[in-house]
């Protein structure tokens, strides 16, 4: 359980993905044997952590490869141009997430997928410009200064891909006190 994909995705979240979206692998060996499709940017994706492939990982794609990501200033910068950020007014957490109330809560835009992100704007952030090589890609958590992702360990490699989030199954959060019966077959955007 982890924070890093909030507003998105909340502590207690129970997920569904999709293991057949970028390709069809062999068990045990883990060898792909037929590519249905690659990521695309604003994927939310589960991936085992390069850093130590036992982990999996749940993190939003907002670099392909080929391309030059910038952080700066809490935006991404994607090939040169910013992804648009639209004010969506203050985060209210509560449960688990209750230490991220205050958070601005700004609409971000990649290509054509609109997404909700948590940014604390005087908490400084670790910012930086990366090269997405080929058969890689960039990916960050939603709750941008709460996120161990890209900007700390590199790029995940294709191979490490598990498959893409669709929807919230249930929501179990013991702090706000047990099943949260609103997200329960939400669709993760």
């Amino acid at each position: 359980p982890s924070g890093s994909m909030m507003p998105t995705l909340l502590v207690g979240d129970f997920i569904l993905v999709n293991k057949y979206r970028y390709g069809i692998r062999l068990p045990v060996i883990d060898k792909k044997i037929f590519d249905i499709g690659q990521p695309e940017r604003g994927d939310v994706v589960v991936f085992r952590y390069p850093k130590d492939e036992s982990v999996d990982y749940i993190k939003r794609v907002v670099g392909l490869p080929g391309d030059r990501i910038a952080y700066h200033g809490k935006i991404v910068y994607i090939n040169g141009k910013p992804a648009g950020q639209v004010p969506a007014g203050v985060y209210v957490g509560s449960g688990s997430g209750v230490s991220m109330s205050g958070a601005s809560r700004p609409t971000e835009q990649l290509d054509d997928r609109q997404h909700e992100i948590l940014v604390m704007p005087r908490t400084p952030g670790l910012e930086g410009e990366y090269i997405v090589r080929e058969g890689e890609y960039f990916v960050m958590g939603d709750n941008r200064d709460n996120s161990n992702d890209s900007r700390f360990w590199g790029a995940v490699p294709e191979a490490n891909l598990v498959g893409k989030a669709f929807r919230i199954w249930m929501n179990w959060d013991s702090a706000s006190g047990g099943v949260d019966l609103d997200r329960v077959g939400m669709k993760i955007q």
